[in-house]
């Protein structure tokens, strides 16, 4: 298969000629490896999946990099942690750029290490799946930010996709985008890697029949408030469990975890986050939406859909070189609005699906599965305007409409392949 350039290419050139090391993290198979050899052809590779690489790097690293010396690119290296060590010797005792590129799939557990060893030495950057961008070879790359210069910029390049629900359903990783590979194997295959491999990794799971339900009753809640309590009931393992379990989903990049929006004077915000899987094909496959054609008419869309759009969002914070996790955040509270839903005027709580912080400005985004929207969607936004020291900037509707558009004053429509 053809190689797919990635958006997040340049930044990690310019990561190497300004840091001794690099840290490229991200789930499995989301082209790490082919990455940094693409990028880096010229540099010795060297993976700690091979059992022996393992065993020299956590038993000796001192002669470990003494056999690979820098420049190097060190793959899976959360699997030797006492490596780390010998890396920050080697950094302090050269003045180049570039010595190592490090790699790894296992996020919480490279972050410990790097703060711990390679403080103020080391450029953190993340590979996600592929963007919708990638997929359809876009080569815009700035962060999406609902404004009119945003827009504006967006439109030289964008392309409506002919089924965007066959590339919601199909999934981000590259492999798949191999027509010959077939859908059902790959996350199959997928799962059952992740389960004998990082999962014991991560924790000492026993019960991984256990550990696939309750994926699969995580999966049916992405786009929700996650309630351990629920998952619980479900799958009929204690909260601690589920916690610990959670924890393990989001260590190894399979979900992410959308924190509420904190300000004293909402007082009646919701401080529970929201769950998101990081792949929709992922989401798909273990609730068993097999078709694309299924999906888009299912009750599950709308929360896919929503799944969807903030993926893209945050891929394109990382493959700006951004960390998205100071930037985004929901909204939900128990004041309550009134709305028109029907034709009938109803109450409902204050939420708004996604904010966007920059440079105190909060820019509010509501997610809506239609090709038609209105307006009174927006109503909660106004909830921002009660934060002192902020500013409610530019909002949005990220919908299935065919072009840009105003909605009100400072509320614009947006369609999903503008991200």
């Amino acid at each position: 298969m053809e190689y797919i350039h990635r958006s997040i290419e340049e930044k990690v050139e310019s990561a190497f000629k300004s840091f001794k090391a690099v840290l490229l993290t991200g789930p499995r198979q989301v082209g790490k490896s082919t990455l940094l050899k693409k990028l880096f052809p010229e540099r010795k590779y060297v993976t700690l999946d091979d059992p022996f690489a393992e065993q020299q790097a956590r038993e000796n690293g001192s002669m470990f990099l003494t056999l690979n010396q820098a420049p190097v690119t060190i793959d899976e290296v959360q699997r030797a942690p006492e490596l780390f060590r010998y890396l920050k010797i080697e950094c302090d005792q050269s003045e180049e750029k570039g010595l190592f590129c490090i790699s790894g799939s296992q996020q919480f557990v490279l972050m410990k290490n790097v703060s711990e060893s390679l403080s103020g030495r080391v450029r953190i950057m993340e590979l996600a799946g592929l963007s919708m961008r990638e997929i359809q070879g876009d080569p815009f790359n700035q962060r999406f930010l609902p404004t009119m210069k945003y827009i504006l910029e967006r439109q030289k390049t964008a392309k409506q996709p002919k089924n965007i629900w066959e590339i919601i359903h199909r999934g981000s990783y590259p492999a798949l985008q191999d027509p010959e590979t077939e859908w059902a194997a790959f996350y199959g295959d997928y799962v059952r890697t992740y389960l004998e491999r990082d999962v014991r990794e991560l924790s000492a799971v026993q019960d991984l029949d256990a550990f696939r339900r309750f994926m699969i009753a995580a999966a049916a809640r992405t786009g929700e408030v996650l309630n351990y309590s629920h998952l619980s009931d479900e799958i009929g393992k204690d909260v601690s469990t589920v916690k610990n379990w959670i924890s393990i989903l989001e260590a190894s990049g399979v979900i992410y975890l959308l924190e509420p929006y904190t300000a004293n004077v909402l007082k009646r915000a919701i401080r529970t986050p929201k769950l998101y899987f990081r792949d929709t094909g992922l989401a798909c496959y273990l609730t068993r939406w097999l078709t694309p054609e299924v999906l888009a008419c299912g009750a599950f869309n709308g929360h896919i859909f929503e799944t969807f759009v903030i993926s893209e969002i945050l891929k394109s914070f990382s493959n700006a070189g951004l960390d998205y996790h100071y930037f985004v955040s929901y909204y939900r509270g128990r004041d309550r609005k009134k709305i028109k839903r029907n034709g009938e005027i109803v109450e409902t709580e204050s939420e708004i699906d996604f904010i966007i912080e920059e440079n105190g400005v909060l820019y509010p985004i509501e997610i809506k599965q239609s090709a038609n929207v209105t307006p009174d969607v927006t109503g909660s936004f106004l909830v921002l305007d009660k934060i002192e020291g902020k500013e409610r900037g530019m909002g949005a509707v990220v919908c299935m409409g065919t072009q840009p558009g105003v909605l009100r004053e400072n509320i614009l429509q947006i369609p999903v392949w503008y991200i």
